[in-house]
């Protein structure tokens, strides 16, 4: 399956080893492919510099490991119809990013993600993820 990671698995990936962090692996781990979009890679370091400045270089670290293995995407300028059903304006790039992919599941703990319904990309939190077979 080609997942792409959600920001906010990769911040929980880089404090903790808890459900997002084994979410992370499994999703990194063959037969997956982990993907990320540009905007993830600006949002993760934009948000470490504001809410945990003393562990950029652990974000840094873990995002030059991370990127040797996951597929960067670029967003797309142009919208696509299915972006309607994200409410928060900035996650729609994302997911415009991961339709580029052809990414099968958008692994998130994004409620925006979450409660939009889509069904192309499948939007799972990572407990589902680690459930699935």
């Amino acid at each position: 399956m080609r997942i792409l990671i959600d920001t906010n698995i990769l911040i929980s990936s880089v404090l903790g080893h808890g459900t997002p962090f084994k979410a992370y692996i499994k999703a990194v781990t063959y037969p997956n492919q982990g993907i990320v979009c540009e905007q993830n890679v600006h949002e993760i370091r934009r948000i470490f510099n504001r809410k945990f400045p003393k562990r950029v270089p652990d974000m840094e670290k873990f995002l030059s490991l991370a990127l040797q293995t996951l597929e960067l995407v670029r967003v797309p300028n142009a919208p696509v119809l299915q972006e309607q059903a994200i409410r928060d304006e900035n996650d729609r790039p994302i997911l415009r990013a991961a339709i580029k992919a052809q990414a099968d599941i958008i692994l998130t703990g994004d409620k925006d993600f979450l409660e939009s319904e889509l069904e192309k990309p499948r939007m799972v939190t990572a407990a589902e993820f680690c459930e699935m077979d």
